[in-house]
């Protein structure tokens, strides 16, 4: 006879291992970086100095940031209740996919007091140099529709959080924050259902992110040290090292000395020596180092971290000057890298503003809509010469004006 009531085999319901190290202190760089200088939060400080000393990598991080804010932004409420995609769109300032463009509500909106998501992405993107950026959740009551409105997502700094607090499965738990001001003993915990946390290539347990900088910091650190000894070897031997000769029965130098040390350029600047003694002035002997060349190779290789090889491919590094064939090959990779982050922006926007927004006033069951943007770098279709040649402004407007074409 068989037993058709078998025990079902037991389901792998609880994690036994772990993701993040519980037991190691809260004075820990959970990235494990090995570089002193680089441990959080020293980071911070570092990176900070990297995207605003250095114009190779402020221009880097320009280019990956200013494509990923510019492109069109949008929400798709397929499969939603439109009055939630209105409301939730309402809320971001956002246009809808596929919306007729007579029912946009953005040109009516205020926009003081309101939340503007292009501000938001750029913030966002601060994980970039830092690897991570928080937000926390601030929202409104609007009594005339009895709904939570999104007030604003307030930016938390990393230079102001204090602590990162890590579950055992490697989930996030919450951010703390120094005290403001000089009390830093009165700091502020945010616990996550108040996050919004955007981390750049997080790792297990590792919210703290890695650094679009990090790979860039070898090449940033010797080239900052090559610009210092360019700047001293200009200010040194720009206009010779001054040499005294003293005269034949002359033995105490000290004079002579004083007179090397004190000559300067200038309109009116001479100098005065004893019958038989001489002053000339010594110019370098050798070959020096080629330093503009050792400063270009590390600015390409800065560029290189990013994927963003063609920025240098005009600048004669090692005598080419590159082609446009290469260049819109290495454009299209780093393009392609933009969207990598944008999609990150869009999951994590998705999951925890437009989700938390929809659970509050529809409950946690509702169909929430999701954020998409155009991809960066498109070009231009057929159906966009399309749209330009019949003057329409969106793909909306299109498909209205193909709909309402007789067929033949």
């Amino acid at each position: 006879m068989v037993d058709t009531q078998q025990t079902p085999p037991p389901s792998p319901v609880r994690e036994r291992g772990y993701a993040a190290d519980k037991g190691s202190g809260w004075w820990v760089d959970l990235s494990q970086e090995t570089t002193p200088e680089l441990r959080w939060p020293l980071s911070i400080g570092v990176f900070d100095r990297m995207r605003r000393q250095d114009a190779q990598v402020a221009s880097v991080l320009r280019a990956v940031q200013s494509p990923i804010i510019r492109t069109q932004w949008r929400l798709d409420g397929s499969g939603c209740d439109p009055e939630v995609t209105r409301f939730v769109a309402q809320n971001l300032g956002l246009p809808i996919v596929d919306d007729d463009p007579e029912n946009d509500h953005r040109a009516a909106m205020r926009g003081r007091d309101r939340f503007s998501w292009d501000d938001h992405v750029r913030l966002a993107l601060l994980m970039l140099p830092f690897g991570h950026m928080f937000f926390e959740q601030v929202y409104r009551f609007d009594e005339s529709t009895s709904k939570f409105r999104l007030r604003k997502l307030g930016p938390r700094l990393p230079h102001t959080i204090s602590r990162i607090n890590v579950a055992r499965d490697g989930g996030l738990e919450s951010i703390e924050q120094w005290g403001s001001g000089l009390d830093l003993s009165g700091g502020v915990k945010l616990p996550v259902n108040r996050l919004v946390a955007y981390v750049l290539d997080r790792e297990g347990g590792n919210w703290l992110g890695q650094s679009l900088l990090r790979s860039a910091y070898k090449n940033w650190l010797l080239k900052d040290r090559a610009l210092r000894t360019w700047s001293q070897s200009i200010d040194r031997n720009g206009i010779g090292i001054p040499k005294y000769k003293g005269a034949e029965n002359e033995t105490d130098l000290t004079k002579g000395q004083d007179i090397a040390a004190d000559m300067r350029a200038g309109d009116n600047s001479g100098v005065a020596v004893a019958f038989g003694a001489d002053v000339e002035l010594m110019g370098v002997k050798g070959t020096l180092p080629d330093i503009e060349k050792f400063v270009a190779y590390h600015d390409a290789q800065i560029a290189r971290s990013a994927l963003g090889h063609f920025l240098n491919l005009g600048g004669q590094t090692n005598g080419q000057v590159g082609s446009y064939n290469l260049g819109s090959v290495l454009s299209d990779t780093f393009h392609l890298a933009l969207d990598a982050v944008a999609d990150l922006v869009a999951t994590v926007g998705s999951a925890h503003i437009i989700e938390d927004l929809v659970d509050i006033n529809f409950g946690p069951t509702a169909p929430a809509p999701r954020l998409t943007y155009d991809p960066i770098g498109t070009r231009q279709t057929e159906l966009d010469r399309v749209r330009e040649m019949a003057g329409l402004s969106s793909d909306a407007d299109l498909t209205k004006f193909l709909r309402s074409i007789p067929n033949q």
